[in-house]
């Protein structure tokens, strides 16, 4: 394999069977914090048995205790054979908070491993911190350098994000538009533009000029700059990567090659 870290394949229920193959760590995204706060499951295939629990917090009112969620949690990690679970939340809400704070010590005691999103790491003492690569300014070096400062190289993970935007130039809130694969192919065919590397974002781009809308600059991953970064958190010591597989599907084989 090309890189020394952990994969995990973040893998929704209708591509389990593409992923498999891999033998890499699946964490099934087929859970959600739904209302009461009750353990929502989407149509996991009955065979599934080890990897992780993905949760997410789509469409969840934030009321209720954590007390009886947590516990839904702990025994369906168990009735599926799950080493871990992964809390994915997006929003800031005080019951997700507490959610992460009680779920955690009650994995410990399992030795089932716990892995928050960043806004909710200050919440747990134990799970590992998904620091997103996904960035259109700064440094990816210095943002997972302060990361392993605050947490501990031990407790930090890199959530891989494939980049595709179209940032119009200049661009004063670093917002670009999310560019699918198909048009960033279409882009690179229609332009054959000169393609650089950024060492500070960790990822390739090109400039192009529009009649209409004046100068662009396009961000994107490929194979190559996404192993960089897996070498970069490697470096920092940092050894556990999340990667989803509907985004780096057609990636692997490259990244799982013999370097």
């Amino acid at each position: 394999m090309g890189t020394t870290s952990q994969l995990i394949l973040a893998v929704p229920p209708n591509e389990v069977t593409a992923a498999q193959p891999y033998g890499l760590t699946l964490a099934h995204v087929a859970y959600r914090v739904g209302g009461g706060p009750h353990l929502f499951r989407s149509n996991l295939p009955i065979p599934v048995r080890g990897g992780l629990m993905y949760i997410d917090d789509s469409g969840f009112d934030g009321r209720g205790t954590p007390d009886g969620f947590c516990q839904e949690v702990v025994r369906e990690c168990s009735a599926r054979g799950f080493g871990g679970v992964v809390c994915a939340f997006e929003r800031s809400l005080p019951l997700l908070s507490a959610i992460v704070s009680q779920l955690g010590p009650m994995l410990a005691r399992q030795n089932r491993s716990f892995y928050v999103s960043e806004p909710y790491g200050r919440h747990s003492g134990t799970g590992r911190v998904l620091i997103s690569t996904a960035l259109s300014g700064g440094s990816l070096r210095q943002r997972l350098a302060e990361a392993v400062e605050r947490y501990g190289a031990g407790r930090v993970a890199l959530a891989v994000e494939r980049t595709a935007e179209d940032f119009f130039l200049p661009s004063p809130n670093g917002q670009g538009r999310p560019l699918s694969q198909s048009e960033l192919t279409s882009k690179l065919e229609e332009l054959s533009p000169s393609i650089f590397f950024s060492d500070e974002l960790c990822a390739r781009y090109f400039t192009y000029m529009n009649r209409q809308s004046g100068a662009h600059f396009v961000l994107f991953d490929d194979a190559g700059s996404i192993r960089k970064k897996l070498r970069l958190a490697e470096a920092l010591g940092i050894r556990r990567a999340l990667l989803f597989f509907p985004e780096v599907s057609d990636l692997l084989p490259e990244l799982l090659a013999q370097a």
